[in-house]
């Protein structure tokens, strides 16, 4: 059987089909507006997952550490479109760079982090607050794609071209600037705890979510488990070595990205590929 013939090796067929969407970016933007659709239609539904920030004296209440980061304000709908649309704008590509299970975990991992910050700084005010709202991990996604791309010209604002660097820079300086007056609707504390894991995550390509999960499999949810694209080939008793490393290798690059791949598998991939491309000539000989 050649490289390509395999499931997970050919190509869609042409035309309109209708399936559901394979990203886990455009998955996690519309469970948000899934979410917020709900805040809407159902009464009370915004307070039993929002975070307030003396979670800790009510235990049960961690959930809210990730459940607030998917609800955003009813009477603001521009909070839900703007933290979406620069979701979507920046996650894909990194998505595409680092898989989508590392790239899920880092944004959870933000939510929390960003969260947990936030309610440790306001549990020294004096007056009681609540958070919700994408940002703290919006924020991760922001700062790694601006360290991966610094030069990349996008629209500030959507209609001032700039440098991403500059961008995110300028973003970094807002938010330090609400969150030392904790004024106003906007945790500029949470944004730059987001902002920290994006930048912690550059610099060690751990994500503490993605090592957690690693460790205890048993208490990630299934919804949350990586389920790679391709179907893993189950070698028979005729099938070489060979076959078995190639389908670990693109189980790893669907796990991880290709850019996880060691040189040693990418000639094993370019090896692979000139065998099965002989052994489709010979059968068609």
């Amino acid at each position: 059987m050649g490289l390509y013939d395999r499931e997970y090796g050919r190509h869609p067929e042409p035309g309109w089909h209708l399936q559901a969407p394979q990203s886990i970016t455009t998955k996690l933007v519309l469970f948000t507006a899934c979410m917020y659709g709900l805040q809407l239609a159902v009464k009370g539904f915004t307070g039993w997952f929002v975070l307030p920030d003396t979670w800790y004296l009510q235990p049960w209440n961690a959930y809210r550490l990730l459940s607030y980061g998917f609800l955003h304000s009813p009477q603001n709908l521009w909070h839900l479109l703007v933290n979406m649309l620069v979701l979507w704008m920046f996650g894909r590509e990194l998505e595409a760079k680092y898989g989508g299970r590392e790239f899920l975990w880092l944004y959870l991992w933000a939510i929390f982090f960003a969260g947990l910050i936030w309610a440790a700084i306001e549990a020294g005010t004096d007056r009681p607050a609540v958070l919700l709202g994408a940002s703290g991990g919006v924020s991760a996604i922001v700062a790694l794609f601006a360290l991966n791309f610094p030069q990349r010209r996008i629209l500030f604002m959507f209609f001032i071209p700039m440098p991403m660097w500059v961008a995110a820079v300028i973003a970094i300086l807002v938010d330090i600037s609400y969150a030392m007056d904790h004024a106003g609707n906007i945790a500029g504390s949470a944004h730059l705890a987001g902002a920290i894991c994006g930048l912690y995550y550059y610099k060690t390509a751990l994500s503490p979510g993605r090592w957690l999960a690693d460790r205890l499999p048993q208490l990630s949810p299934q919804i949350l488990r990586a389920r790679p694209k391709l179907r893993i080939h189950e070698p028979t008793e005729n099938n070489s070595q060979l076959d078995r490393e190639v389908d670990a290798i693109l189980a790893k690059i669907q796990a991880q990205g290709q850019d996880s791949l060691t040189a040693r598998e990418r000639k094993m991939l370019e090896k692979a590929s000139r065998q099965y491309q002989d052994r489709r000539n010979q059968d068609g000989s």
